[in-house]
């Protein structure tokens, strides 16, 4: 395979010849030449990007190697193009931390071949994790450094420390996700916290397309921390948690038919949870019952191929892609106490995905997820789940979001509480301020996207917002059930376009409407979220 380097100019180059045809015109014509384009950081033909500092920036930037990019592409010179490859291999790689966008054209030529060119911008891979965010009254801070793309090999480095309510954690981290020329995966992690350790191992070949045949892979998981449980947002009980988890796996599939892709997978689970009293105790200790599984699994995953592009919906001015097909998915796994179980249990999950209508006018978005165990004639710590989102595109630079969230559980774990805060969608309250067995919660957004660009380092855009939510059942400790808490609220969204990652910075302003006299009647909360 032949690759042509090349500096593309990602927002100024000119519409390739083919841009007004459809997909079809160059469908089965031999793929001649490719050639990957790849732009800096800043682009210095932009008046507004060409000083000293930016030029100073894209010097001491070491661009994302050609052979990084080419290792992704799911086709090759000379083979017959198809257009649903090409769609999913831009997909692919607009995926990568170190890119903040990727597109492909086409162009097709006079001898009956077309030629494809892979466009992508890098972002400033190195950071220093500087961050303090605050959040239902709760600070978190962290420091470190994280390179998400080692020497331009597309490699991850995380080093950092970080304190929050929770704990103080030392953590590193290393990723990479094609070792070499494969598609096999490597994540390595290592944390050494105050209340404990964590550590954990992954190496995965995946099914890296929905055409691709075969996944295998394995997990391993060593971590021993303190937890706790709370009432109204404060601390109550603890206990200290020492968990091992192990899986081996692996998966085959008969590749993409008609828009469909059908995939098994089975494999092995030893999962060890061990409770205890903390060494230190400093609240009264509330420890959950130990539970040791060792199973078998086997499952099935049925998606089908359909994907919608958009803008200014999630992120602000930046690509996005939404998922718009059906997807189901179960498995079963039967542990034994002849396996080395503590218990025999059938343990299950079923999963499922759809939507309606289109990100350019009006969207629904549902998931929904069951999953628990069957164990000594009764279902024991089983959730169900119902996730919706609704998406109102009322111009280019309006949009109104509405979400909805609900988990219905029974016979819970004690280690497995549902909770409802700050962190969890109630924005003008404390983290995890109650607790039971089922929740819901609302949220309702007036999104504004804007054209104002600082300094060419982040985008803007602002909320006004409504959230309402309440738990039903009973918290394990005793604490009140408040019924439904409401608030309202507004805030700034700034989404940096140079440095790799795709969060946004929320800074919000919210207003509880209900709840006990204790909490503050203005919450400030600054944090990087996923999403708009």
């Amino acid at each position: 395979m032949r690759y042509t380097p090349a500096l593309f100019i990602f927002f100024a180059a000119p519409a390739v010849a083919d841009e007004a045809e459809s997909p079809q015109t160059a469908e089965g014509l031999p793929i001649g030449t490719i050639t990957i384009e790849r732009q800096n950081v800043f682009d210095t033909s932009k008046p507004a990007e060409d000083n000293w500092l930016y030029r100073l920036f894209n010097r001491l930037h070491i661009m994302t190697r050609e052979q990084v990019i080419a290792k992704q592409l799911l086709f090759s010179e000379g083979e017959p193009y198809r257009q649903q490859l090409v769609d999913e291999t831009e997909r692919k790689v607009r995926r990568n931390r170190y890119l903040f966008d990727a597109s492909i054209s086409k162009t097709p030529q006079s001898d009956g071949t077309v030629d494809i060119g892979i466009h992508t911008r890098d972002v400033w891979s190195l950071m220093p994790e500087l961050s303090y965010s605050r959040s239902g009254g709760e600070t978190k801070t962290l420091y470190g450094i994280d390179e998400s793309n080692l020497f331009g090999f597309g490699q991850r480095l995380l080093l950092t420390r970080a304190d929050s309510i929770d704990r103080e954690s030392k953590k590193v981290a290393f990723s990479d996700n094609q070792l070499g020329q494969s598609w096999v995966s490597l994540a390595l992690e290592v944390a050494d916290n105050s209340d404990g350790y964590s550590r954990q191992i992954s190496i995965e070949k995946p099914f890296q397309a929905l055409d691709a045949r075969w996944s295998a892979g394995g997990f391993a998981y060593d971590d021993d921390r303190r937890s706790a449980l709370y009432v109204l947002g404060n601390e109550a009980a603890e206990y200290r948690h020492e968990r091992e988890n192990f899986r081996l796996n692996g998966g085959w599939s008969a590749g993409l038919r008609n828009a469909w892709v059908r995939r098994w997978t089975a494999g092995v689970v030893y999962d060890d949870n061990r409770f205890s009293m903390v060494e230190i105790p400093t609240l009264p200790a509330a420890i959950p019952a130990n539970k040791k599984f060792v199973y078998p699994y086997i499952g099935v995953d049925i998606l089908e191929d359909r994907f919608e592009k958009s803008s200014n919906t999630d992120q602000i001015a930046r690509s996005e892609d939404f998922y718009f097909g059906n997807r189901i998915a179960a498995s079963l796994g039967w542990a034994d106490d002849a396996f080395g179980s503590d218990r025999d249990a059938l343990i299950y999950t079923l999963s499922g995905r759809t939507s309606f209508g289109s990100m350019d006018k009006k969207a629904l978005l549902l998931t929904a997820l069951i999953r628990g165990r069957y164990e000594r004639s009764a279902i024991a710590n089983a959730t169900a789940v119902l996730n919706a989102r609704y998406y109102l595109r009322q111009s280019e630079k309006r949009v109104f979001y509405v979400s909805l969230d609900t988990t219905v559980g029974q016979n819970l774990d004690l280690d497995n509480p549902v909770e409802i805060g700050g962190d969890s969608g109630l924005r003008g309250y404390p983290n995890r301020y109650q607790s039971g067995e089922s929740r819901v919660v609302l949220s309702i957004e007036q999104r504004i996207f804007t054209d104002w660009y600082p300094f060419r380092l982040f985008r803007v855009g602002g909320a006004a917002f409504f959230d309402a939510g309440r738990v039903y059942g009973d918290n394990p400790l005793g604490g009140p059930n408040l019924g439904w808490l409401k608030d309202v609220g507004f805030g700034l969204r700034l989404a940096p376009t140079r440095l790799g990652t795709r969060k946004v910075v929320h800074i919000d302003i919210a207003f509880p409407l209900d709840g006990d006299p204790t909490i503050d009647d203005i919450q400030i909360l600054v944090e990087a979220k996923r999403s708009f």
